[in-house]
């Protein structure tokens, strides 16, 4: 795995020098690789839990060793401890689904009580899921891999270790601001556990500054990071882009903050949410994604990173500026997922757009879309192909912009979801791709996954 931290340019340009706030800079030198990084990974991945389904023995283990790691770096349980116990609906329709109904979930949250005595009482909350898809069946983009451990390394085992590390980092010298660190249970399920903290904060939600959630951030390439819900708050444009002055991310803003996790809960109750995450890749709720994937030193990366940005936003003086965005209304009963939830052709939901519920995965294409470019004039454009897809042997690849499958115009993912669906495995169609600059065509035979 490859480090690729840049060093600071020769001199800090007049209009971000503005923006650096006081012990900035101090605060985003990156600190020795956290010791015990790759062991949190190793463990929360590991085939002994079973892929961590909510409910399962699997994700109790994971519950405890979380709280167990909190108090070991520093951070308090709430009055009530260190779980926040709550049902799983029989009214959720992704539970019933998944035969959950009924079953607990536990979110663990741990304490970092700000040193100012007024600002003390406001906090930033830092969140990461870590349930994930137990032995694959529903919500996996593997079916016939069904029974097997889904281990989900990058989902979301990368952002729970990532939230014990900045809580290593803050533990040294706490900000002003409270800061809570939660990880969420019950997300693969409808964000069911982010959903019941926003019900009994231990905080009162208005005192909320803003929200931070880390989900899939272990697989970075190309340094890239993509933040969405810049545009919930005035103020997080300007500040990410003082703090990325010293990070060097690639780093793609999106201003919707309605992406399917976690955030989207604190969004509801109408809290400036970020959402970091490092992009989809091809073993996205797939029992490929392991441990031996993922890009520690890109990790650690996002670590430093989203310590600089939790403390700058817990030390400011003011608050932020929310610009409240209604939240897309769904045509059909949405389904639940990280980020939406299985596509046919292995994509998931950008900005948290209305995802139709399905009874199946009905026609495989074997697309990668990218998640940090929306193609000005419509399209989905590409950011690979899975190996030995239809899409693949079709001659699709990266950078391409689909505009139309059949006789579907493809607008988005979700008109591109819609028109897969219209097909059935076996159609040949005709798709339609903007490719440097210039439109042209391609036969597919569409498939099913794992044919």
């Amino acid at each position: 795995m490859r480090a690729s931290i840049r060093s600071p340019r020769s001199r800090l340009l007049p209009a971000l020098a503005a923006l650096v706030l006081p012990g900035l800079l101090a605060a985003q030198r990156p600190a020795a690789a956290p010791a015990r990084l790759a062991d949190d990974l190793r463990f929360l991945a590991a085939d002994a839990l079973e892929g961590r389904l909510t409910g399962s023995p699997g994700a109790d283990s994971a519950a405890a060793y979380l709280a167990r790691r909190f108090a070991e770096v520093g951070l308090q349980p709430t009055p009530e401890g260190w779980y926040q116990d709550f049902e799983v609906s029989p009214r959720a329709a992704v539970a019933q689904h998944a035969g959950l109904a009924g079953k607990r979930g536990r979110n663990v949250i741990g304490i970092l009580p700000g040193h100012d005595p007024v600002r003390r009482h406001e906090t930033v909350v830092l969140g990461a899921h870590y349930d994930h898809l137990g032995r694959g069946g529903f919500g996996a983009l593997d079916p016939d891999s069904a029974g097997r451990v889904h281990n989900g390394a990058d989902d979301n085992a990368s952002g729970t270790a990532a939230l014990i590390h900045v809580a290593s980092q803050l533990a040294k010298s706490p900000p002003a601001r409270t800061v809570v660190f939660v990880a969420f249970d019950g997300e693969e399920l409808g964000l069911l556990g982010s959903a019941a903290y926003v019900k009994q904060p231990p905080f009162p939600l208005s005192r909320v500054l803003a929200m931070i959630n880390l989900d899939m951030v272990g697989r970075l390439r190309s340094d890239r990071l993509i933040a969405m819900g810049t545009g919930t708050a005035k103020e997080f444009t300007p500040l990410l882009d003082s703090l990325n002055w010293y990070a060097a991310f690639d780093l793609r803003k999106q201003p919707d903050g309605w992406g399917r996790s976690d955030q989207s809960s604190f969004l509801a109750a109408k809290r400036p949410v970020l959402f970091l995450f490092t992009d989809l890749h091809e073993d996205y709720h797939r029992a490929t994604d392991d441990v031996e994937r993922l890009n520690l030193d890109g990790l650690k990366r996002v670590v430093d990173f989203t310590a600089s940005l939790t403390t700058a936003l817990a030390d400011r003086r003011t608050p932020l500026t929310f610009i409240d965005v209604p939240q897309p209304k769904p045509t059909v009963a949405t389904t639940a997922g990280p980020h939406g939830p299985a596509d046919p052709h292995g994509t998931r939901s950008p900005g948290g757009g209305p995802i139709r519920a399905t009874s199946g995965y009905g026609a495989y294409l074997g697309t990668i879309p990218d998640m940090a470019d929306a193609p000005e004039g419509g399209g989905v454009r590409l950011s690979g192909v899975r190996a030995g897809s239809p899409a693949e042997r079709a001659g699709l690849r990266a950078d391409d912009v689909i505009t139309r499958i059949g006789t579907h115009a493809v607008a988005d993912l979700q008109a591109m979801t819609d028109a897969l669906r219209s097909h059935a495995a076996g159609d040949e169609v005709e798709i339609t791709i903007v490719r440097g600059g210039a439109t042209r065509t391609v036969r597919a035979t569409l498939g099913t996954r794992g044919g």
